[in-house]
């Protein structure tokens, strides 16, 4: 089974152009992370956390009654994955982190943070997506029908519009604290035992180069794939980055159980948080 994990502001159709093609020989799994989607928004903003997310996934997959897993995350989902696969006796047999690494710099989160933040109503769904093309500007290559994909599923009906999928008090708990240059996941790093893709955005201010080379001079035997033209973070959407990724999941052992398990696509795109 593949798990792919969306970014902190994302939510699963994120993936369906990759998930789409992934089902074909696995059973796929894309959830919407708590105060995400279709999922319950918390009671408290600062229940929003690594911890709590760990505990959703865990719960997931027992839900799921699976014992192994290709993990694909973008950004807090690539973290998310490395956290996972980090722990003794993990479920994580192969994983991708798009995007994202062992070490985060302050300015790339601050950057973060105020894409987070955005009206509370928005008119028409034009605007969404005027709000979106400024926000995902770096994404890279997203077509026509991709971006109408995107507005479609980024935003929920209101009373006098539209607003974006997700709680408004996540842009709360992302700011980075002061006085520290970053955050810091190499021990994390250091305990991954599965295959690892690493995937840069060629501008990516979030996954530096050095980054990246460090933890592949850490790590030897992992895989590093640049995607030219794209920031934070890389869409998975194009033919090219999707094939990246489904021939590292089925070189690394994962994608082998049929797709007839889990009719039609096996996407799942709503995972009830706790709230």
């Amino acid at each position: 089974m593949v798990v792919c994990a969306h970014g902190y502001s994302g939510n699963a159709h994120d993936f369906d152009p990759l998930a789409r093609v992934l089902s074909q020989a696995a059973r796929v799994v894309c959830p919407d992370v708590a105060g995400r989607g279709q999922s319950d928004w918390l009671a408290t903003p600062f229940a929003y956390n690594f911890t709590q997310f760990l505990a959703d996934v865990r719960s997931l997959l027992a839900h799921l009654g699976v014992a192994q897993i290709d993990w694909v995350g973008t950004s807090m989902g690539g973290l998310l994955g490395l956290m996972l696969a980090a722990q003794a006796r993990s479920p994580i047999r192969s994983l991708v982190m798009n995007d994202v690494g062992a070490f985060v710099p302050l300015e790339a989160l601050r950057r973060i943070a105020g894409n987070l933040h955005a009206p509370e109503r928005f008119a028409s769904l034009a605007e969404v997506e005027a709000h979106l093309r400024r926000t995902h500007a770096d994404w890279g290559g997203i077509t026509e029908a991709q971006w109408s994909s995107l507005v479609r599923h980024g935003a929920r009906k209101v009373e006098g519009g539209y607003r974006l999928h997700y709680d408004p008090r996540i842009a709360q708990v992302v700011q980075p604290l002061p006085f520290t240059p970053g955050l810091y996941f190499w021990s994390e790093w250091h305990r991954v035992r599965c295959p690892v893709l690493l995937i840069r955005g060629e501008h990516s201010d979030v996954f530096p180069a050095p980054v990246a080379a460090a933890m592949v001079d850490a790590k030897p035997g992992t895989e590093l794939v640049e995607i030219d033209g794209a920031g934070h973070a890389p869409a998975l959407m194009a033919a090219p980055e999707i094939a990246t990724v489904r021939a590292f999941v089925e070189r690394a052992g994962g994608a082998r159980e049929l797709a007839r398990e889990q009719p039609v696509r096996a996407v799942l795109h709503a995972f009830q948080g706790r709230g």
